[in-house]
């Protein structure tokens, strides 16, 4: 498979290294295209792949096309890509909050799929939903999934307008996570701990609970009772949080993400 990517930042580069990680392509088959200066050069530097800074005939020769820049900067990129797709090329995009049917009507082209990754796909952690327009077929839908896979974990959505519900748990999610550690690691401060220390703390604490709850038979409820004996001092936290609405204002906050993402795709 010969791949090219259009946008080369962080989370482009996140896809290009998975692939060529897991030997998906090689960098002979990787089209890197990145208009901007200094970094393009870095990328020739890095050997990275075929790296080059204007969508050109080589594009033709790709049989997937991530789509990887800004949406603000989207318009111009399809104005560019629509004189060299081809009929039988994949279109993935993992720009936030564009359409399907928008990125088809803008390159005259069927085979468009869309993907909201999140950042921990940087180290090859991630989670990637997607959808495809109905003119993807299964085999080229698992070709996709199986490409997305190497930079985490993938999961294959029916319904497209569920990708702004992505956006809010998983896509956003990892900034609802530091922000809950930097509070536990400021409460620590305020109780007379080195930050350096109350980070350790916390951040193993992290851990340790995130693989007791994938190792564990146990709901999440059952694991908080575990912890929460009656009268004590994880009780007194847990009553805290219930009476100042802890977990109703996340919740508030992630639909508030889900409302914004569809708000920019309007």
């Amino acid at each position: 498979m010969k791949i090219a990517i259009i946008g080369c930042g962080n989370m482009g580069m996140a896809f290009a290294n998975s692939f060529i990680q897991y030997n998906l392509v090689s960098k002979q088959e990787l089209i890197l295209i990145e208009k901007n200066k200094e970094r393009g050069d870095i990328l020739q530097e890095q050997k990275a792949g075929i790296v080059v800074d204007t969508i050109s005939e080589k594009v033709a020769s790709a049989d997937l096309i991530i789509l990887s820049v800004k949406p603000q900067d989207y318009p111009s990129v399809s104005a560019e890509l629509a004189r060299f797709i081809k009929p039988n090329q994949i279109v993935l995009s993992i720009m936030a909050g564009i359409p399907i049917a928008n990125i088809q009507a803008s390159l005259s082209h069927d085979l468009v799929v869309r993907a909201m990754p999140n950042t921990p796909a940087l180290l090859g952690m991630g989670m990637t939903a997607f959808a495809a327009a109905s003119a993807v077929g299964m085999s080229d839908i698992r070709k996709v999934e199986n490409l997305i896979n190497s930079t985490g974990r993938a999961v294959f959505l029916e319904e497209e307008s569920l990708l702004d519900a992505v956006t809010g748990l998983s896509g956003s999610g990892p900034a609802y996570f530091f922000y809950l550690i930097k509070a536990m690691i400021d409460a620590g401060v305020q109780m007379g701990f080195e930050p350096a220390m109350a980070s350790l703390l916390v951040k193993q604490t992290m851990l340790g609970s995130y693989h007791l709850m994938q190792t564990s038979d146990k709901t999440l409820d059952e694991l908080i009772q575990a912890v929460a004996s009656k009268g004590g001092t994880t009780e007194a936290a847990l009553k805290t949080f219930q009476e100042n609405q802890v977990a109703e204002g996340l919740q508030k906050g992630i639909i508030a993400a889900k409302d914004r993402a569809k708000e920019l795709a309007n």
